[in-house]
């Protein structure tokens, strides 16, 4: 279960970061579209944070570091608003890449935190 919610999350940050990406370099401004997709990649990422929260409760203590663990969430939890924010204030083509550079970003941080969750590889 843990491995589809990640894979969801990935998913959903890779599709609006490229969206994204593409829109800002064909020189379109941040679509509501754009910006929604990162406030559903905010609230999976919530979500996580509840799941960190619970899982070691239930039995399921982490792998690797925890202090990797919660910095990756952290930032991943920052980073969206952040750029949405930029995003609506700014309303630019570039503010548009940026929005799309932060979701593959968040995508990255995702799988990581996986990784150190459950099957820590190094």
């Amino acid at each position: 279960m843990i491995l589809w919610f990640t894979l969801t999350q990935v998913g959903v940050a890779v599709v609006a970061g490229l969206i994204a990406v593409v829109a800002g370099l064909a020189g379109r401004r941040p679509s509501d579209l754009t910006v929604g997709a990162l406030a559903l990649i905010e609230l999976l990422l919530i979500v996580q944070i509840v799941i960190a929260i619970v899982s070691p409760f239930a039995g399921n203590p982490p792998s690797g570091s925890l202090l990797e663990y919660w910095t990756y969430l952290i930032s991943a939890a920052l980073l969206p608003p952040a750029g949405a924010a930029w995003a609506l204030i700014e309303r630019s083509r570039w503010s548009t890449v940026i929005m799309g550079a932060v979701a593959l970003a968040v995508a990255v941080m995702v799988w990581r935190m996986h990784v150190i969750w459950t099957i820590q590889l190094a």
